[in-house]
């Protein structure tokens, strides 16, 4: 067999594998990409950015709804040719893969890039399929692929994965989505308002990962006049006259195609992981230190979505780096990791900023929030549904997170994740400017009932201003 002898190896071209790339090959340590599979990051092919495209397409196509408030006619007869929607979304799908390629594996030569799946034979060596590859480090950024349970295989030709949805040429009349997390609500809302008639159905209790009681609440409110939604019991699939019946419960319904929208299994079961002499962790991953990616003391470094834990680009970025970093440095260094920040891009924004509804102490917590109602931007906006809701310590005012389902919550919830990583209080951050009218101002009031509750004050005769020195 071919041996070839480097300092680092990196497996998977994914996001997490080209932010190692670009640590380790500055670094002038000899190395090696590898990749088995599609190129193009999970991303830029079959997430984040084609997904982004067919919501904006759903969401203008919605908008018609509301244009006879503003005496816009013929409104009604707008229709819209899914074809060709779905040729947009694979047109913008394709520019995106091909600016990641041409900025990344497209740059390297077959010294430094081999396609093909690796597998361990021992901690220090890798088989390419029959090419031995001999490193001193291994970064394992190999990705995730989607889940579909076993007996549904035997109807795989009218399942649709996450990783297929964007390849549709067209649409179904009708589509159940199960599983009812980011994704799912993400595409089951865009194939309603393009026409398909959807139906979700989660085994939770709740969606999108929600915890606060409040704003799962509103999202149910607000997501189920777009689609029905069953919750908290597992569906079952059984063929019925050239459909599929999806049953959850006392729940049924026909339809054409399911949506398996299910998380994603880490690619570590076809990789020989056993062989590396690693300490296995409950969830079959090997132990691993989230600060600085190394497994257990090994020479192996792990991340992005192969560790299943924030299965989020710009996490992946920062865990390739990190990874990167260690693989090529004498000594491993921790690196303190940024706050939990989470997007659904459903309509409205479902966000997770900071510590969740569940992890707070609820005795010395203070919670502030505002319903979206009467906000005067969103009512103008014709989008004034939703609730935000802040967290916050009693005692020193600090911000804590929060919870949202509301219009621009990808916006608000940068501004408190950057708040929260910076240590703010309610305080200062109600000594901020808050333009009007603005969506900012619906946070403002959420903060400010968040303030009345708070032990720690600003200090002043105008409590939330500043005075001059």
């Amino acid at each position: 067999m071919e041996e070839k002898k480097v300092d680092v190896a990196i497996i998977g071209a994914g996001s997490a594998g080209l932010y190692a790339l670009g640590k380790v090959r500055p670094s002038g340590k000899q190395f090696v990409l590898i990749n088995g599979g599609e190129l193009g990051t999970t991303c830029a092919r079959v997430g984040c950015m084609p997904s982004k495209a067919m919501i904006q397409v759903a969401e203008d196509f919605h908008r018609r709804s509301i244009l006879g408030r503003y005496g816009v006619e013929g409104h009604e007869k707008l229709t819209l040719d899914t074809v060709e929607a779905m040729e947009h979304v694979q047109d913008l799908r394709d520019t995106f893969v091909d600016r990641v390629l041409s900025n990344s594996t497209d740059n390297l030569d077959a010294e430094h890039f081999i396609e093909g799946y690796a597998r361990f034979v021992d901690p220090n060596t890798l088989d390419v399929e029959g090419r031995i590859i001999k490193a001193e480090k291994i970064i394992i950024a190999s990705g995730s692929r989607p889940v579909i349970p076993a007996p549904w295989e035997t109807f795989r030709d009218r399942i649709v994965t996450t990783d297929d949805v964007f390849e549709l040429e067209s649409l179904p009349e009708s589509m159940a989505v199960v599983g009812l997390g980011v994704i799912g609500l993400e595409i089951g809302q865009s194939l309603a308002r393009m026409g398909v008639t959807v139906t979700g159905f989660d085994m939770l209790d709740t969606i999108a990962g929600l915890d606060d009681p409040e704003v799962a609440g509103a999202a149910l409110d607000i997501l189920g006049k777009d689609f029905p939604i069953h919750l908290g019991n597992a569906a079952e699939i059984t063929e019925e006259g050239g459909q599929l019946r999806v049953t959850a419960g006392d729940q049924s319904v026909l339809v054409d195609k399911v949506l398996a929208s299910l998380g994603r299994r880490p690619n570590l079961d076809n990789m020989a992981i056993e062989n590396a002499g690693l300490e296995m962790g409950s969830r079959g991953i090997p132990v691993y230190d989230r600060n600085t990616m190394q497994l257990g003391d090994s020479n192996i470094f792990i991340a992005g979505d192969v560790n299943g834990e924030r299965p989020l680009l710009h996490e992946a970025g920062d865990e390739g780096r990190i990874a990167g970093y260690n693989a090529t440095s004498d000594k491993i260094t921790a690196f303190r990791r940024k706050v939990p920040l989470s997007i659904n891009f459903c309509d409205p924004n479902i966000c997770h900023v900071g510590a969740t509804w569940s992890e707070l102490d609820q005795e010395s917590a203070a919670i502030g929030e505002i319903r979206m109602a009467p906000v005067g931007r969103a009512l103008i906006m014709g989008k004034n549904k939703g609730i935000i809701r802040v967290y916050a310590d009693r005692q020193s005012g600090k911000l804590l997170g929060s919870e949202m389902i509301c219009p621009k919550g990808e916006n608000l919830a940068h501004l408190l994740a950057w708040c929260i990583q910076q240590g703010l209080t309610v305080g200062e951050m109600l000594q901020m400017p808050f333009y009007h009218p603005v969506i900012e101002e619906a946070l403002q009031a959420a903060l400010y009932d968040c303030y009345a509750k708070l032990e720690k004050k600003n200090e002043g005769p105008i409590a939330e201003l500043v005075a001059m020195d």
